[in-house]
C-alpha cells in the first residue's frame, strides 16, 4: 500500500536503496547528502536517515529543518548523541533478531555437538562412539532482554532449554517460559550464557575478571552486543584456565583487531567479523523499519525503536 502524503527526507544512507522509499511514498522527496562537508544552500529536510554513528556533518544536515532523525543500524552506541540538541532518534531496532538468534543457535548447536571438530576425513578408532552434547536440559543465560534475546528464547525454549535472564528493568519477561534472575544467579547457572545487553557506560566490562570468576565452571560464552561488554584480558585468562570452556564471538573490541590479535588464534575462540546480521532481506528489513515509522510520524503517532539519548540505546 502507497502513501501519498509529502514528505522531504534527507539521507546518509547508500543510493540503491532509497528507490524502496520512492515505491512506498511516490510523493516523497529523498535527497541523498553527502556524509561530510557542506550542503548546497537549497537543501532542507524534514527528515533525516543516517547511519547508526551518525555523521561527520551531523550539526549541519540537522540545522536544515529536520525534526526527526532515524538510524539505519541497530545499536547506536557511536551515534554522536549531543549533536541531536532535542531531535528525537529512532533506530531499526529489532530488525537483525531473527538472523542474529539464528547464528546464536548455531554456534550453541556446533558446541554441544562438537562442529567441526566430529567431522572426520579418514577412517577413525571407532564408528557410531563419540561424545557429544546435547541443547535439551541445558541451561541458556541471556544478558538484556530485548527483540535479539527474546528471539533466542523462542527458540532455545523449542529445543527444550532452560531459559534464564538478566534485565535492567523490573518489568516482567515478556515471553512465558523466561525466569527472570539477578546477575550473579544468571552467571552461576548459565551453560550458555548470551550477551545480547545493550553498550553503554554501565555495561562497559560488565563480563571482566569478576563476573567471570563467577560462572558456571566450562561455561560456553556468547557475545552477538558489543565488544566492549566482554574485558577480553580478563577472557583469556578464563579460556586458559578452562573456566570458559568456549567464546563464539561475533562482536569484539576494537573492530576490526588488528593482524596478530591473540583471538584469531585462540584454539578456544569461535570469531566472525561482525556478521550475524547478515541473511536474505536483512537490509530491507533494516529500512522497513524506517518505512513504518516514516508512517507513524506523518500521521503524528508514537515511533517505534525510540532511542533514550541519556541511557545510550
Amino acid at each position: 500500500m502507497t502513501d501519498e502524503r509529502e514528505v522531504r527526507i534527507l539521507s546518509h544512507v547508500p543510493v540503491p536503496l532509497l528507490a524502496r522509499i520512492g515505491e512506498r511514498f511516490p510523493k516523497a522527496t529523498v535527497v541523498a547528502v553527502p556524509d561530510r562537508g557542506d550542503l548546497p544552500d537549497d537543501v532542507r529536510g524534514d527528515v533525516l536517515l543516517t547511519m547508526a554513528w551518525g555523521s561527520p556533518n551531523l550539526a549541519r544536515v540537522l540545522e536544515r529543518g529536520v525534526r526527526w532523525v532515524h538510524a539505519y543500524g541497530t545499536g547506536v552506541n557511536a551515534f554522536p548523541f549531543h549533536e541531536l540538541r532535542g531531535i528525537p532518534l529512532t533506530c531499526s531496532r529489532g530488525a537483525s533478531a531473527i538472523p542474529i538468534s539464528e547464528w546464536v543457535m548455531a554456534m550453541l548447536l556446533a558446541a554441544e555437538k562438537r562442529l567441526p571438530e566430529s567431522w572426520i576425513h579418514e577412517p577413525p578408532e571407532h564408528w557410531n562412539i563419540f561424545d557429544l552434547g546435547g541443547l535439551y536440559g541445558r541451561t541458556l543465560g541471556l544478558l538484556g532482554l530485548g527483540g535479539i534475546a527474546q528471539a533466542t528464547a523462542h527458540r532455545a525454549l523449542a529445543f527444550g532449554m532452560t531459559v534464564i535472564a538478566h534485565r535492567r528493568t523490573a518489568q516482567p519477561s515478556p515471553i512465558a517460559g523466561i525466569e527472570l534472575v539477578e546477575f550473579d544467579a544468571l552467571l552461576a547457572r548459565s551453560d550458555h550464557l548470551v550477551i545480547a545487553a545493550p553498550a553503554t557506560r554501565e555495561t562497559h566490562h560488565a563480563i571482566g575478571r569478576d563476573a567471570l570468576a563467577r560462572t558456571k565452571p566450562g561455561v560456553h560464552l556468547v557475545n552477538i552486543a558489543r565488544g566492549g561488554l566482554v574485558d577480553h584480558d580478563a577472557l583469556r585468562v578464563a579460556l586458559d584456565d578452562g573456566r570458559v570452556k568456549l567464546a563464539s564471538l561475533d562482536t569484539v573490541d576494537p573492530e576490526p583487531l588488528p593482524a596478530g590479535h591473540w583471538l584469531f588464534t585462540h584454539p578456544r575462540v569461535r570469531l566472525s567479523p561482525h556478521c550475524s546480521w547478515s541473511a536474505p532481506s536483512a537490509l530491507d528489513r533494516l529500512l522497513d523499519a524506517f518505512l513504518d515509522n516514516l508512517t507513524r510520524w506523518l500521521s503524528g503517532e508514537p515511533l517505534e525503536g525510540t532511542v533514550d539519548v541519556e541511557l545510550g540505546y
